[in-house]
């Protein structure tokens, strides 16, 4: 193509409503020309290999090789060393969007590095690249599924919130180079079973869809500004969510103004044929994805579109306009050709993992562990007087620490570690792990002598996670049947409330696990019970500090707690009727939002007014009564007029994380969009119900 050609191409480009502004940098519009010029010059082989997620050089072109395929859910992840931060669920914990922007920002500037050092080896293969696909931002409706533990919780303005401030910390502030490209998934409507995502249809009511599954999804597009939307695998009212156009098209493009690229999960694309019979071919399945609005696949079924072509099943112009777009993001990653402009085009490897890193580690930790029980004031503990006895495989395993999609660090710190390096050399301290994870012994013969016992239960991601990775899960693939502990540290629960009973031991039990535990047998046999989810590298630190008093405990519960599983509706049911805090009436053991402090706070009465076509002002007196200074995370609530008719019993509108000194006071002040205030119709529509709204806090 001569220089006459590229410049018909991009005044095209610009002649379709796109300009830049006067500057000499580059704007978003000079790199779809670019793109444009690039993939005009392609044949429709290579336009067709790029679009999987495996894209091969194209050496005439100056088009290097690269692997969209790379993950950070909580840090770079499958990629060798890494920082490793807690996973989502315990970072929802925190309440602290600024706090999560900042991890987005340690995961965008170790990806660079990794990047660099990567392709200076010649490496340009899976989980080397700068698209992360993360976060996932589906709302964890169902405690048993597997994967819950990957997102922000049960509360679709929390996650949108969590998830909108990880995207814009990973992405970075330049208005026009991505530091990396973060993807919102999985779109929409999924979140398990894990046995059946490959062919499930599912068919919520719009009230459902639009108050629940899509918020978060839409605040990623429109206040994160995300550069990838992941498709997921299920089907929703019939189309493949990998190849929808009402998902895709309609709501995506067209409502959200999406600017971005769709990217399937892996092997969704297939599964429109294989999985879901929607089509009866491979070369249908391609086309039917690129035309619904599919950008790129994770797999290889688009390599299908050449035969698709040749049957009039799609045109190459609309493999153009998907390879354009996708092409436009790595461009604004600054990673085809030399790119001066790029200001995140060179990162000090010496800052991977670094000490700064491990400290926003452990301040994420400590940030997200729940406080559930403090029975008589036994926490904090003195780590400088008294005895103690530690037990439980998961105070030495590191785990305990991952979660899953997880990086590996040079730097693991475990429970028993932190609980170590915290008190004072001549605290006497006993240890043997007492249990097996499967169907080991109980060993009795934990040195108990101390005055106060701490153990450690809970899940690892061998008991949830998702298909196919977590192996002790059977035919479950990855979920739970059972909200339960796993039968071994039942019997370890027992002796512990042996312990406390007949033997006058103070109990210290720490959970970890990424979902809801069933959790009545610990909060009978412990006089404190700590929330620790996978805490990442530095979780035995971020322990030590609360556990210790070093720092007051700050973290909520990003999602109901039941008293088991008999409460909860069907597992492959996708109404939201009694599910979650919005729904849930009976059999809730610790309700969403809910976590205790050594500090102690008071609300005073809110004013509130929501008056019609303005935005809702509500603001409540909080005061710190306690002793110690302390953080104060204020949760608004809102209750509609028609609440108990099938709309929610209340819903989060607004938090706040406020630090305040023992016996100070603060009125805390919240604005509410007037947006959410609206509720939807069983048609879609929006309406503002007339009445009195109720406003509440905690």
């Amino acid at each position: 193509m001569n220089r006459t050609t590229i410049a018909i191409v991009a005044a095209a480009v610009l002649a379709a409503g796109f300009e830049c502004a006067a500057g000499d940098r580059p704007c978003v519009d000079d790199f779809r020309a670019k793109a444009a010029a690039l993939v005009a010059q392609m044949t429709l082989e290579e336009k067709v290999a790029q679009l999987q997620n495996h894209a091969p050089a194209i050496d005439r072109l100056g088009l290097p090789a690269y692997d969209l395929w790379s993950e950070a859910l909580h840090g770079v992840a499958r990629n060798g060393r890494a920082t490793v931060f807690p996973e989502p669920i315990g970072m929802a914990a925190t309440f602290d969007p600024e706090l999560i922007k900042q991890v987005g920002e340690v995961i965008a500037e170790e990806g660079r590095i990794k990047y660099f050092e990567c392709s200076s080896k010649g490496w340009r293969g899976q989980n080397a690249g700068l698209t992360f696909w993360s976060p996932n931002v589906n709302i964890f409706r169902d405690p048993r599924w597997g994967r819950g533990m990957e997102t922000w919780g049960e509360d679709p303005f929390l996650t949108g919130t969590m998830g909108s401030a990880f995207i814009r910390g990973v992405q970075g502030d330049d208005p026009v180079y991505l530091k990396a490209a973060a993807c919102a998934k999985h779109y929409a409507v999924h979140s398990g079973p894990e046995r059946l995502r490959h062919g499930f249809d599912v068919h919520p009511s719009k009230k459902d869809l639009y108050e629940t599954y899509l918020p978060a999804f839409e605040m990623c597009v429109k206040e994160g500004n995300v550069e990838a939307v992941m498709g997921a695998y299920n089907r929703v009212y019939g189309e493949s969510a990998s190849a929808s156009s009402f998902l895709l098209k309609e709501i995506l493009r067209e409502k959200w103004g999406f600017q971005g690229h769709v990217v399937s999960d892996c092997g969704a694309v297939c599964d429109i044929w294989s999985g879901h019979h929607i089509v009866d071919t491979p070369p249908e399945a391609a086309a039917l994805a690129i035309k619904n609005g599919l950008t790129v696949e994770c797999g290889n079924c688009m390599a299908n579109l050449v035969k698709a072509v040749e049957l009039e099943l799609v045109t190459e112009a609309e493999i153009d306009q998907a390879l354009v777009q996708l092409l436009i993001t790595r461009y604004k990653l600054g990673i085809i050709g030399d790119d001066p402009d790029c200001p995140y085009n060179s990162a000090d490897p010496a800052n991977l993992c670094c000490a700064e890193h491990r400290a926003l580690a452990r301040k994420v930790a400590r940030e997200s562990m729940v406080l559930l029980k403090n029975e008589n004031g036994i926490l904090p503990l003195n780590p400088h007087d008294g005895t103690y006895s530690i037990c439980g495989a998961g105070s030495t395993d590191i785990y305990t620490l991952f979660g899953n999609y997880y990086g590996l660090s040079d730097h693991y710190v475990s429970y028993l570690e932190g609980i170590m390096g915290a008190v004072d050399p001549g605290i006497l301290v006993g240890f043997a792990a007492g249990y097996l994870y499967g169907d080991g012994g109980f060993n009795t013969n934990v040195p108990w002598d101390g005055n106060t016992i701490i153990a450690v239960v809970g899940n690892t991601n061998a008991f949830e996670g998702e298909e196919g990775e977590s192996i002790a899960t059977g035919p479950m693939n990855g979920d739970r049947a059972t909200l339960s502990l796993p039968a071994k540290q039942l019997e370890v629960i027992a002796h512990l409330k042996w312990q406390r009973e007949e033997c006058g031991k103070k109990v210290v039990v720490v959970v970890t696990g990424g979902s809801p535990i069933a959790l009545q047998p610990v909060l009978d046999a412990a006089d404190a019970v700590i929330f620790a989810w996978y805490a990442g590298e530095e979780g035995g630190n971020g322990l030590a500090d609360v556990l210790f008093g070093k720092e007051d405990f700050t973290g909520r519960l990003p999602i109901t707690f039941p008293v088991d599983e008999s409460y909860l509706p069907p597992f492959e049911d996708y109404s939201m009727a009694g599910r979650g805090y919005r729904y849930m009436t009976d059999g809730i053991l610790f309700p969403f939002g809910y976590g205790l402090s050594y500090a102690k706070f008071e609300y005073g009465e809110i004013e509130a007014s929501a008056p019609k076509g303005a935005d809702a002002k509500a603001s409540v007196p909080v005061a710190n009564t306690g002793d110690r200074d302390g953080t104060a995370v204020v949760q608004l609530y809102v209750s509609t007029p028609n609440a108990g008719k099938g709309h929610p019993i209340k819903q989060l509108v607004g938090f706040k994380r406020v630090p305040l000194k023992a016996g100070e006071k603060t009125t805390v002040e919240f604005t509410v969009p007037e947006s959410r205030l609206t509720e939807v119709q069983e048609d879609g529509s929006r309406i503002r119900p007339d009445g009195e709204f109720k406003f509440s806090a905690m």
